[in-house]
């Protein structure tokens, strides 16, 4: 059986790529056209092992994800079928699959909910995940300042994210505090925090915040205060999110969110018409399966053509 590799799935796969895959899957979802397997977690002995999986029939793929976590460490592959005949395609190496859709599902919201003319992203946290927010947004937003809050990231931090970016160096800022949010149009915490990170009242009321960086029911990065002042939470999957999201799960109920959670698939489609007027919108991502295999059929589908 065919194996892709992540460095495969590098060359194979555009970021402009990831983002149309993200559109065509979340789109069809909200149609009623895809279906998605939630994440199932089993750990013994400090190994936690997880699955998820989707069924896309317009792409002609369905599989799942299987990934270990062992000390923090995340090593993900996903066996892809076709839902034509049944059978195996091909197994993918998913560290790259994963780095490349978390991106891209975070562009895609951000086309439908970011401030116009959005110039400044504040970033916290600058790992696999930063570093791909990062570089997608300023492609995608041509945004002109990064700040990026994170007291764990080795030096020359700057130099890496103005490689990346293609920004100058000097327009990009590593600060030791997260009190300069309130200056961001785009904010996107990609962190491990277990706490807010910091005081939901600063953050511009204009802003988007991304919250990407935890899918565990007991940890969070944002607090109530910017929850009470979101008009808007977009999430991948209700299902999914209001289990797993401790952003939501750990929220005082007094905030009565179930009011203001729209699934991704309703704004790309439409069906959800975002308001015109300036707000605060939340985008709180906790990884679905839906991600994952849309963008393994598409790593797929593109070797085949480089081969024929």
């Amino acid at each position: 059986m065919l194996h892709i590799t992540d460095a495969m799935v590098d060359t194979l796969v555009s970021t402009d790529q990831a983002l149309q895959a993200m559109h065509s899957a979340f789109a069809a979802f909200g149609a009623g056209e895809a279906a998605m397997q939630a994440r199932k977690r089993t750990d013994a002995g400090g190994v936690k092992l997880s699955t998820l999986g989707a069924v896309i029939p317009a792409q002609g793929v369905t599989g799942a994800k299987v990934y270990t976590t062992i000390a923090g460490q995340f090593n993900f592959v996903i066996l892809l079928f076709s839902t034509e005949t049944g059978a195996p395609l091909a197994t993918l190496d998913a560290n790259a699959i994963t780095r490349l859709r978390t991106a891209a599902t975070t562009v895609l919201v951000a086309q439908h909910l970011a401030p116009a003319h959005a110039r400044h992203l504040f970033l916290c946290g600058a790992g696999v995940q930063g570093l791909a927010h990062a570089q997608q947004m300023v492609q995608h937003f041509g945004l002109q300042r990064i700040d990026v809050f994170d007291p764990y990231a080795p030096e020359g931090l700057e130099a890496r994210l103005a490689q990346l970016t293609g920004l100058p160096e000097a327009q990009i800022r590593r600060v030791a505090h997260t009190q300069g949010v309130g200056e961001a149009d785009i904010i996107v915490t990609a962190s491990r925090a277990k706490e807010p990170l910091f005081n939901g009242e600063h953050v511009a009321p204009h802003a988007l915040v991304a919250a990407i960086g935890s899918s565990l029911p007991h940890t969070r990065e944002l607090d109530d205060a910017l929850l009470a002042r979101a008009q808007l939470i977009a999430v991948e999957w209700k299902k999914q999110a209001t289990s797993e999201a401790g952003d939501l799960v750990l929220a005082d109920p007094g905030l009565s969110l179930a009011g203001k959670l729209v699934e991704l698939g309703d704004i790309v489609s439409g069906r959800y018409a975002v308001s015109a007027q300036p707000g605060i919108r939340l985008y709180k991502a906790v990884g679905v399966g839906l991600e994952d295999i849309a963008l393994a059929g598409l790593a797929y589908q593109n070797y085949l053509a480089s081969k024929s």
